[in-house]
């Protein structure tokens, strides 16, 4: 080290360019450095999405979940699979070890997926383009008035996800409200019939009108020509005049048994911002690895173009909501203000202790020289910072080997000026150069050994893996390099900044700090040493205090940071409705902008069209920017906001549970333990009844913790559910259909009226069969309402399912016999008898516009093949066999 220091000496231009060029060269790093707001700590994984319109939680799970659990069992490096199945819809998020990166595990997931057989209902399965920290952006779409939430998620889902997506860093782009255009086909069975068609002529007709063809070239003259043919559906015009049939010669079209109408999917989710109960929203996701403030500033700027060159029609723009870059700023401000502040302190003690200017100011700049060096040896190996790696930097330990030389220097050089003064030797640069380099001599060695002592003990930070060595890992390496940085400035620097800033006469002085503490000191000092057994007493026992007093403090595994916003969950009953449960969204929306430390206030209930948010109805997630906190209310701060939102919420809302956290927090929790929430206790085992009730005696023991908040349930019971039961043994062609006929009640209305031939006399079977044939609830199809699961949950370790319950409620129609069938009369209620009269009048009105010509003459063309008993297959009622059923009872036989 003595070498190190004389050559410092011997260069001291050279390393005064070298300080300056190292602060400049670190302040344009930490501009271009990469500061993430929160490290991600989540291993790798990956979540796979699969939707599946009208499919209940059951069906999910058994057809969906579960083969895709097998098909991916045996991938090395899982270290957990949970998975939830919803109303339509399946989650399964694979979490993977450390061993493997994130782009190793998605192509092994996708590998598997591959080998997976058809799902029912041609089920796809995805992979989720979510990330614990990857929602970095937020917007809404604004619009004059005229503008419908379906033209917004138009133009949402066909312009701007798309522009978004090409973006660097951007992985996807995920809309939130709105309704999602379709067109509709409705069809008049009456005059399908009247025309001689099908449901499936029609549906064929246009799936067939929908396209373009291609063929090869045709020659003119000298050139050849490409044939095209274009077909593709643009309209509803196009539509209504797509050839179904032909009947007598004449052409049946679509508009000819149908009508065409604008519709929309069954919504999923609702958005809400402010006083605006439904908007359009989107949520640009950022690619796992990516740097945030790059893929921000590519996002911010593709909206001031969107904004500003005419992509959206006249009076449509983007109003971002929230910009993670906000956070990063803070975060940024943060370590600035960290740095400033270390540098005065530093500074003043300096000053304060040794009562010189000069030297305070040699030990201050090691703490800029010491962050501009880590900072740089950060940028050089691509990483990104985080409020954890450099804010939380100790500047009293990088600049301690500074103190202890400056100082020992400073002393060095007080004895030579008493030298000189006494005429023992001259003022020359060699008496000054040989006092710093005997000075440095003296502590060189402590100041190494104890440097090596700070960083090893370090060690164990570095030798941490899995979630704890991603969060403290880079706060280790940080650390590191700025003690080494300060090392560096120790033997360099500050040797040199002592022979050009130290004068030749120095005096040491005694501060009056010095002189206040020495008062105190010495008598301490000298009372301890003529009471030793006392004071190794009084040491040991406030050592057995501490470790009691240990025991009984919190412990936090990950760093609190202030986000600047509430992140608010009410979680609704099960069974409620997305119409019945967003005036509820509304009110709680409103109670919370009703605050004035509030900025704004955005809610989302249900869940998003891609399924990235695997929950339901029930669910409602509010985001809540806060205003900054010196423009609040003396007096108030976050907890007590908090108090305030919950028990005003609880009051007027009772039985809605509420959970209160932050943005990233959030998402960052439910990724780590699966479960929306910083705590939980998950109880396993195969019969969900059961576990729901240990659950509620769970939450009764809890509620007695002190300090627990935002208690509550993960319900997976408790959605009503009708349910149609098919008893082959009283139907035996039931069995044959009843995927046809069940099929047709997953969508919001049905199409067209359902349609069942009446059989004649049942054939003779087990006499206890015939006996629930007469008794009320006899009929061949049992309709009920229970409370089925609505959501499944699997955790490493869970046992699959829940199994069929006993139903709780069954209603039942009762079918009575008369001569062998089914009478009408005796089945129908006022209501249906009445349809049944307007059905025969209309019939007969048919009758006399075919006997006039009007309508072409009903075809005979579909006869009956006899059954084993001889009657006509499909045989309608005791007076006229072959005939159909009064389409009442048509109805009433599939939907009872």
């Amino acid at each position: 080290m003595n070498r190190l220091v004389e050559a410092a000496l011997r260069q001291r231009v050279l390393m005064i360019v070298l300080l300056v060029g190292l602060i400049l060269a670190g302040g344009v790093g930490f501009a271009n450095l990469n500061i993430e707001a929160y490290p991600d700590p989540v291993p790798p994984s990956v979540e796979v999405i699969t939707q599946s319109a009208g499919t209940s939680a059951e069906e999910m799970e058994r057809n969906v979940t579960i083969p895709i659990e097998q098909v991916i069992s045996g991938i090395p490096n899982i270290n957990a699979v949970r998975t939830i199945s919803l109303f339509g819809l399946s989650d399964v998020k694979i979490q993977f070890s450390y061993d493997v990166g994130f782009r190793e595990a998605e192509q092994r997931v996708l590998g598997r997926l591959g080998q997976l057989s058809n799902l029912p209902a041609g089920a796809q399965p995805t992979i989720s383009p979510t990330s614990p920290i990857g929602e970095i952006f937020r917007y809404r779409i604004e619009a004059p008035a005229g503008y419908s939430v379906m033209d917004l998620k138009t133009i949402q889902d066909w312009v701007l996800q798309r522009r978004f997506k090409r973006l660097p860093g951007v992985v996807d782009v995920t809309g939130w409200g709105g309704k999602l255009r379709t067109y509709e086909v409705v069809v008049d069975e009456d005059r399908l019939l009247a025309h001689n068609a099908t449901i499936a002529q029609v549906i064929g007709a246009i799936g067939k009108s929908d396209g373009n063809v291609g063929g090869q070239t045709i020659n003119f003259g000298p050139q050849a020509a490409i044939v095209r043919g274009v077909g593709l559906i643009n309209s509803t015009h196009a539509i209504q005049n797509s050839l179904v049939t032909t009947n007598a010669g004449n052409p049946v079209l679509v508009s000819d048994v149908a009508s065409v109408r604008i519709g929309n999917e069954p919504r999923l989710g609702i958005a809400g911002e402010g006083r605006d109960d439904d908007i359009v929203m989107g949520i640009v996701l950022m690619q796992r690895g990516a740097q945030s403030m790059p893929t921000i500033k590519a996002v911010k700027a593709e909206v001031d173009t969107i904004n500003n060159t005419g992509v959206l029609p006249p009076g449509v723009k983007i109003v971002p909501l929230y910009d993670r870059s906000t956070l990063i700023g803070i975060t940024t401000h943060t370590v600035m203000h960290n740095l400033i502040e270390g540098v005065l302190l530093i500074f003043v003690l300096q000053w304060l202790f040794l009562g010189n200017l000069r030297s305070a100011v040699i030990v201050a700049v090691t703490i800029p020289f010491a962050l501009s060096f880590a900072v740089i040896i950060i940028t050089v190996m691509g990483e990104s910072a985080n409020l954890l790696s450099v804010g939380a930097l100790d500047f009293g330990l990088v600049v301690d080997a500074s103190v202890i030389m400056v100082e020992n220097i400073f002393r060095h050089m007080v004895e030579r000026s008493e030298h000189i003064a006494a005429g023992h030797g001259h003022a020359t640069p060699a008496s000054r150069f040989s006092a710093i380099l005997h000075a440095s001599n003296e502590v060189s060695r402590g100041i190494f050994f104890a440097a090596a002592i700070i960083i090893a003990s370090f060690l164990p930070l570095f030798t941490l893996s899995g979630v704890e060595g991603h969060i403290f890992g880079p706060m280790a390496k940080t650390y590191a390099y700025a003690i080494a940085g300060g090392l560096v400035a120790t033997f360099t620097v500050s040797p040199v900044l002592s022979a050009l800033l130290l004068p030749d006469k120095l005096d040491e002085v005694e501060t009056w700090v010095v002189r206040q503490l020495r008062r105190f000191y010495q008598p301490a000092a000298a009372f301890a040493l003529a009471n030793r057994v006392l004071t190794l007493g009084i040491t040991g026992v406030l050592l057995v205090a501490a470790f009691l007093a240990v025991r009984s403090l919190g412990i936090e595994f990950l760093p609190h940071l202030e986000e600047g916003n509430l992140y608010i969950r009410a979680s609704l009953p099960a069974s409620v409705s997305l119409e019945a449960g967003q005036p509820v969204v509304n009110g709680i929306r409103d109670i919370i902008a009703g605050y004035p430390e509030v900025e704004r206030v955005i809610s989302t209930h249900g869940r998003p069209d891609d399924g990235t948010d695997p929950t339901g109805f029930f669910n409602a997630e509010f985001y809540t920017p806060l205003k900054p906190f010196d423009e609040w209310p003396k007096g108030m701060n976050k907890e007590k906001l908090t108090a305030e939102l919950q028990q005003r919420l609880a009051a007027k809302y009772p039985g809605v549970e509420l959970e209160f956290s932050q943005y990233i927090e959030d998402n960052v929790e439910e990724a780590s333990s699966g479960v929306k929430g910083a705590n939980s206790i998950k109880v396993f085992g195969p019969d969900l009844a059961t576990l729901e009730k240990i659950a509620d005696q769970i939450k009764q023991q809890m509620n007695q913790v002190r300090g627990i908040a935002d208690l509550g349930i993960s319900d997976s019971l408790g959605q009503p559910t009708v349910q149609i039961n098919v008893d082959r043994a009283l139907r035996p062609d039931a069995g044959r259909h009843q995927h046809h006929h069940l099929r047709r009640d997953r969508g919001r209305e049905p199409r067209r009226p359902l349609r069942a031939r009446h059989r004649p006399a049942l054939p003779d079977r087990d006499p206890a069969a015939t006996h629930r044939a007469q008794q009320p609830g006899g009929d061949p199809t049992h309709h009920g309402g229970r409370p089925l699961p609505h959501r499944h949950r699997h955790d490493p370790g869970a046992l699959v399912g829940g199994g069929d319950r006993p139903p709780h409620l069954r209603r039942v129609l009762h079918l009575p016999r008369a001569s062998g069938t089914l009478c009408p009369d005796q089945v129908l209620g006022p209501r249906a008898r009445s349809r049944r009269r307007h059905r025969r009048g209309a019939e007969a009105h048919h009758e006399e516009r075919r006997a006039a010509g009007r309508l072409p003459p009903r075809m005979g063309g579909r006869a009956r093949q006899p059954d084993e008993r001889g009657q006509p297959a499909g045989g309608g009622g005791a007076d006229q066999p072959g005939a159909d059923p009064d389409p009442a009872l048509r109805q009433l036989l599939i939907i009872a």
